[in-house]
């Protein structure tokens, strides 16, 4: 049983009729179950939810919910989930796309996505190589990553996705991982309830083509010590509260809590409502193996409360209509300057 608006309804069930067919390990497995765990918590009528994708490994998505879906083509969902939203608010919107989707062909649409604010859910899986395609280096790729299309080495330069997000002025930042999941959930459920776009970046490991790509941020062994997991209000401490992070200025430094001449009132406090220090937060990026790096951030990073675009581009309409009544759509195809050719 769920509760919605005080009323007690059976559960939903939102998983749909067709076989799940990623690898056996794939951490897609995981994320659909946090997802479908969001929805059934919700109890929304599966008629009012919409899953769209583009194209590779995650955007087989939409089959595998048992709610309304569209598999777009490469790249194009934002322009597909845009246009829904704009024209049907009172549905839940949902975008799923992957590093190589969002991030080459698509990058000019996510980049517009995000300016816009158009109020729906993005979730960008991350695994750093084309999965579907059977291995080529992708966007983010590291420098020098053995692929079947790089067997020397990428010597491509790779996209940090969220600094891209933060400069594209995103309303909402976060980052996860697949097996992470009560931190996956969480971060989820804070996505949804944003009015906005809600971009979730996913590390999620494609153990055919890039096992192990995250293994230090998600290894028992390794985990405190290259993990920071940032709450709003709260101080940035990890490796198992020994160490922190301070600002010398506005430069990150790592101190040891363990000295006596350093105590919590030193360190740097998540706000996430600071997009200045969001900026400096989404390019904690180091290399984990590099000596005295900084560890990764996970969790909701920055959060802007701004007008999203169907709102503005309704008021607009309404402004338009109350200024001239219903408009005439021959008419204006027409135009004003006319001609007749003899």
């Amino acid at each position: 049983m769920s509760t919605v608006n005080g009323t007690t309804t059976e559960k939903v069930n939102y998983a749909s009729d067709q076989d799940v067919r990623w690898c056996p390990g794939c951490g897609d497995y995981s994320i659909l179950k946090q997802v479908e765990t969001i929805l059934i918590a919700q109890g929304k009528a599966k008629e009012d939810i919409v899953f769209i994708s583009g194209i590779g490994c995650s955007s087989r998505f939409p089959y595998y919910l048992d709610t309304y879906g569209m598999h777009g083509i490469h790249g194009r969902a934002p322009a597909i989930a845009s246009g829904l939203r704009s024209v049907r608010p009172e549905l839940s919107v949902w975008m799923i796309t992957g590093d190589g989707d969002a991030l080459s062909i698509g990058g000019n649409h996510i980049i517009h996505l995000l300016r816009r604010n158009v109020d729906l859910n993005v979730l960008l899986f991350n695994n750093e190589i084309y999965g579907l395609t059977k291995g080529q280096y992708s966007p983010t790729s590291p420098e020098g990553a053995i692929t079947r299309s790089t067997p020397m080495g990428s010597v491509d330069h790779p996209f940090n996705p969220l600094a891209l997000c933060k400069g594209a002025d995103a309303s909402f930042i976060a980052r996860s991982m697949d097996r992470d999941v009560k931190h996956l959930r969480e971060v989820l459920q804070r996505a949804d309830d944003h009015r906005g776009t809600s971009l979730v970046e996913i590390y999620q490991n494609c153990n055919v083509f890039n096992d192990g790509a995250f293994e230090v941020f998600t290894d028992k062994g390794s985990k405190a010590a290259h993990t920071v997991f940032v709450e709003h209000g709260k101080p940035l401490v990890f490796d198992n509260g020994t160490k922190g992070i301070k600002l010398d200025v506005m430069t990150p430094v790592i101190v040891d809590l363990t000295v006596g001449s350093v105590n919590m009132d030193d360190l740097w406090v998540h706000d996430e409502r600071d997009g200045f220090k969001a900026s400096i937060l989404v390019r904690l990026f180091d290399d984990p193996n590099k000596e005295g790096a900084m560890p990764r951030p996970f969790g909701v990073f920055y959060v802007n409360d701004r007008a999203t675009h169907e709102t503005k581009l309704n008021a607009q309409v309404a402004l338009a209509k109350q200024r001239k009544g219903e408009g005439d759509l021959d008419a204006l195809l027409r135009g004003d300057n006319t001609w007749t050719i003899a």
